[in-house]
């Protein structure tokens, strides 16, 4: 019989990618906020430049992360990049560099 297969934790990396999304978009609209404000001097106005700013970049964002898909050979470069020395893993053949574009 064959066992079950146990599943993969995922890696800190993994675990800290909506962070580091969430973070890059707060980064973002504070700019905004802090640009709106420095230019009106109205901190309700600035405020709302940072919530509309916010929520645009995070789904923005959000749109990016989901188009990318990495082929076989780039998910093979990723986990010999994640190992650490692409040497001591078990060899792996070479898929190519992806698909040709005509």
């Amino acid at each position: 019989m064959t066992e079950p297969v146990q599943p993969v934790p995922p890696t800190r990396k993994e675990i800290l990618k909506p962070v580091e999304l969430i973070v890059i978009s707060l980064v973002l609209a504070l700019f905004v906020g802090l640009a709106v404000l420095l230019s009106t001097r109205q901190p309700l106005l600035a405020l709302v430049f940072f919530g509309i700013a916010f929520i645009v970049s995070l789904v923005v964002i959000a749109m990016f992360t989901l188009t990318f898909k990495p082929n076989a050979a780039e998910q093979q470069e990723l986990n010999d990049d994640d190992d650490g020395s692409p040497g001591s893993a078990t060899p792996r053949p070479y898929l190519g560099p992806g698909p040709k574009g005509h």
